[in-house]
């Protein structure tokens, strides 16, 4: 885990923006608002923005040339879906769009972690990481944190880990039936305390206010999913 070389209330704006997955998920948007909220992703330099699969083709020419690239979500929010269809998915999304994607994002099978089934989940996160490595393209994996409890989060690291993922996130955004805490700074410690320098740590949900933002950044953390009403909150935009 390193941290910033500077106070992150001391970053540029342009800084900040590049710690941002800009979450452009939501089911109901129309194709005009996603393009829409693409263009403001790369206006602003996050680091990505975060899509469905359907709409790679669509988004593709807007980041194009900028310092922004997609990351899509593959079996996005359940990850409950077979093996061999995630890997069908991820084997799509790399063999055409690996030149415009940053990071494939997965959603681990939280159902098998509660269960204690680890070497399914690692098994099912590898065969998807073997798929996008060929194309040099990294994997996050979702945990749905607050699903969890604090040491099926711990070992759910170590799946991660062993199937050689590049990073590990907390939540989707999209869990129902459980309290919403999301990016928290206590779940980021703990897996901050887990992977070491072994995986990259991305935060999302409920990251909603500049100090939360900044704190999280000062403690180490890699990228952050943003939702895009609270964007210009974090980055203080003045609209």
């Amino acid at each position: 885990m390193k941290h910033p070389e500077k106070k992150a209330e001391e970053m540029t704006t342009q800084e900040l923006a590049s710690y941002i997955d800009y979450s452009v998920l939501k089911p109901e948007f129309t194709p005009e608002q996603i393009i829409e909220l693409t263009k403001d992703g790369v206006q602003l330099g996050c680091a990505s923005i975060c899509i469905n699969p359907g709409y790679m083709e669509l988004c593709k020419p807007y980041v194009e040339g900028s310092k922004t690239k997609l990351c899509p979500v593959c079996d996005f929010p359940f990850g409950t879906s077979s093996t061999e269809s995630k890997v069908a998915q991820a084997k799509i999304l790399v063999n055409k769009y690996a030149d415009v994607i940053s990071e494939l994002d997965i959603v681990s099978n939280f159902g098998k972690i509660r269960a204690g089934l680890y070497d399914e989940v690692t098994a099912d996160i590898k065969a998807v990481v073997d798929v996008c490595h060929e194309k040099n393209v990294p994997v996050k994996v979702i945990f749905e944190t607050d699903a969890l409890t604090e040491e099926e989060v711990r070992k759910a690291c170590h799946c991660a880990m062993d199937a050689n993922a590049d990073f590990v996130k907390t939540s989707t955004g999209f869990l129902t039936g459980f309290e919403s805490h999301g990016a928290t700074p206590e779940i980021i410690k703990i897996m901050q305390e887990e992977v070491k320098d072994k995986c990259q740590v991305k935060g999302s949900g409920c990251i909603r206010t500049r100090e939360h933002f900044l704190q999280l950044i000062d403690m180490g953390i890699d990228r952050m999913g943003v939702g895009y009403r609270s964007v210009p909150v974090v980055l203080d935009l003045k609209k």
